[in-house]
């Protein structure tokens, strides 16, 4: 048994944690208790039991102590506590970054901004800057010079104009769009070949997304906008008149969890059949290839992120490892390696610079640098009371001193607690 934590405690958090990712469990350890005692009897618990899965033996592990790192010399602190909600019940699902501008998109289908240059000077607990939208949770947002996409549990995917006003004080969202829009669905209607089945007696248009949007991503130039749901398809939009371009058809064997996209056009999968797949449009052809599947994780993936060059694929899931994988000829990913330190699942993971911040069941934020194949875990932020569920970070334009040797960055994490804390990390400089 999990120290300190009932069975019902443990079962209650399973179902939780599989309801914000598509996360296959033993049958065991889903069964239904009658009581804490029958649930004893049902499943033998450890440490590993709830969601996290074994490590990763058979891949090597990145951990350097190398004398190119100073872990010790690294220093953090939380700047301040944004608390959006009262209520215990909603959290924060996920985070992005434009310009001064943070966005939280919310359990209870609230999406917010907020100016982090006023919040860091002087924390707060409300704005004005809210819309609320569709059903269930926000899963996800990107955005593209004055709009705003948004992934909804409700299987749809809203896009959102953002004018500034006061000085970006206030925001005014007005939503342009609707995906699939209706001149999609009707055009798509006309035609028998475009009808799909999705269940046994009912068939619906190929542009429909037919179970939560769960991730979004850009092209490099925002021409195109990737959605990956969990009914195992992705699909390509034209951001310019939102018109669905393409979808793919059981791109994975179950949920898709998450999506990444390249500068030069490949795109990352991550699904709870535990493998990443990459795609390409290849020259001379109108829709996306498979290129290469990896299989190296041996639960599902919950979280992908590209270095700041594309060069490096980084990849989270329950089994508390993250797979680093170079890509290779023709885009073939070759694993390097993997981060240890998470005592439980990988949510959620960003990259800043030449830094790779990891969120995980363990409630803690973990700071990684790599430098020539070798990493280092620079800081573990801790202070979160619940696992975390989304990350962002960027460098701290304000407080950059040219003549400084530690260079300053800001990490947003947002947590079940239902808390988004906002930490200050300052990095030593290699040495040499």
């Amino acid at each position: 048994m999990l120290e300190g934590i009932s069975l019902r405690t443990q079962y209650r958090q399973i179902n939780f944690v599989q309801h914000l990712y598509k996360v296959n469990y033993p049958p065991t350890l889903l069964a239904t208790p009658s009581s804490d005692l029958s649930m004893e009897h049902s499943a033998s618990f450890n440490n590993n039991s709830l969601s996290s899965q074994r490590s990763l033996a058979s891949v090597p592990s990145l951990n350097s102590h190398s004398h190119l790192f100073i872990p010790s010399t690294t220093s953090h602190s939380c700047l301040t506590t944004l608390k959006p909600h009262t209520s215990s019940s909603v959290y924060i699902s996920c985070l992005t970054l434009a310009g001064n501008l943070l966005y939280t998109g919310s359990s209870d289908r609230e999406i917010r901004s907020w100016n982090h240059t006023h919040f860091i000077q002087k924390p707060t607990t409300t704005n004005n800057n809210v819309v609320i939208a569709g059903k269930g949770a926000v899963k996800s947002i990107v955005v593209h010079s004055d709009k705003l996409f948004t992934a909804h549990q409700d299987n749809k995917i809203r896009v959102w104009r953002v004018t500034n006003l006061e000085h970006d004080q206030n925001q005014k969202y007005t939503r342009v769009a609707t995906l699939p829009t209706l001149g999609d669905r009707l055009t798509k209607l006309l035609l028998p070949k475009n009808q799909v089945r999705i269940r046994r007696h009912k068939k619906c248009t190929w542009v429909h997304h037919v179970d939560t949007v769960s991730s979004l991503a850009l092209s490099k130039d925002g021409t195109f906008l990737y959605s990956v749901s969990w009914d195992r398809t992705i699909k390509v939009w034209r951001t310019k008149d939102f018109a669905c371009l393409e979808s793919v058809r059981d791109a994975h064997d179950d949920a898709i969890n998450a999506v990444a996209v390249s500068y030069d056009g490949y795109v990352y999968t991550g699904s709870a059949d535990k493998r990443i797949r990459v795609w390409k449009k290849l020259e001379g052809e109108k829709k996306h290839s498979l290129v290469d599947t990896l299989e190296k994780h041996n639960s599902g993936i919950n979280a992908l992120a590209l270095s700041a060059d594309g060069s490096v694929l980084y990849s989270g899931a329950c089994d508390r490892s993250i797979l680093v994988s170079e890509k290779g000829k023709n885009g073939k990913l070759l694993v390097v390696g993997a981060l240890r330190g998470h005592t439980r699942s990988i949510l959620c993971l960003a990259v800043v610079s030449d830094l790779v911040c990891s969120g995980s069941e363990d409630k803690t934020v973990r700071i990684w640098r790599g430098v020539q194949k070798e990493y280092s875990c620079l800081a573990v932020l801790e202070g979160h009371r619940s696992p975390i569920k989304s990350l962002t970070a960027a460098v701290d334009r304000s407080e950059q001193d040219p003549n400084s040797e530690e260079p300053s960055f800001l990490v947003y994490s947002a947590s079940l607690d239902c808390d988004v804390k906002v930490w200050q990390v300052f990095v030593p400089l290699l040495s040499t």
